[in-house]
């Protein structure tokens, strides 16, 4: 019975926000921010800067509720928003780069985590630890799971330049987890 009403309240609030009722805007954006900070930071290292963009993100949120036609999650269509918000930030910053040239910046991962077991934040330095190019990618496909085309059409890439990404982050990420003694089976006989 919960869950309906949820679903209901938020139906409401959807249709009070497209009608331009700041306090049923405020409470949605109150509801969403904290998950859509997260999914913007997953992208842009900075913290102040994926606020920004979470910001701008929202307004075409509220610009743009009208055409949401209540088939699929809200938070779903709102972290898609969330999600091209962000690659379109890389994009006028010019940060995403898609060749090997990155690699010649040596990244830090010098965070360990505490335990045997990887935490959120260890795996989130992991993944800021990866050129632009190779993160937003693997972001794309691992995260939010988008298939090489569509990855390949936001990004104005080719396909076999998105898997070649996407091998690349995998394999960097893998060889930063041996490094700091953190491989995949040392990760399972940890956790027994």
């Amino acid at each position: 019975m919960k869950i309906i009403a949820l679903h209901n309240n938020e139906r409401q609030l959807i249709k009070k926000s497209i009608k331009g009722d700041p306090q049923a805007q405020k409470q949605l954006y109150d509801r969403f921010s904290p998950k859509m900070l997260s999914v913007c930071r997953q992208y842009i290292k900075d913290l102040h800067f994926a606020e920004d963009v979470m910001i701008y993100g929202f307004v075409k949120v509220f610009n743009h509720l009208s055409s949401y036609q209540f088939k699929g999650s809200f938070e779903g269509w709102i972290r898609t928003i969330m999600v091209r918000e962000s690659i379109s930030y890389l994009r006028k910053r010019q940060f995403v780069v898609y060749d090997d040239e990155a690699m010649k910046e040596p990244h830090s991962t010098d965070l360990t985590p505490n335990t045997g077991v990887l935490d959120v934040e260890y795996v989130q330095h992991l993944i800021d630890g990866l050129p632009e190019g190779y993160k937003t990618v693997f972001l794309l496909n691992a995260i939010e799971g988008y298939g090489h085309k569509e990855i390949a059409e936001m990004l104005e890439i080719t396909e076999g330049t998105s898997k070649s990404q996407l091998f690349k982050a995998r394999k960097m990420l893998q060889d930063n987890l041996n490094l700091k003694g953190m491989s995949p089976k040392s990760q399972s006989a940890n956790k027994q």
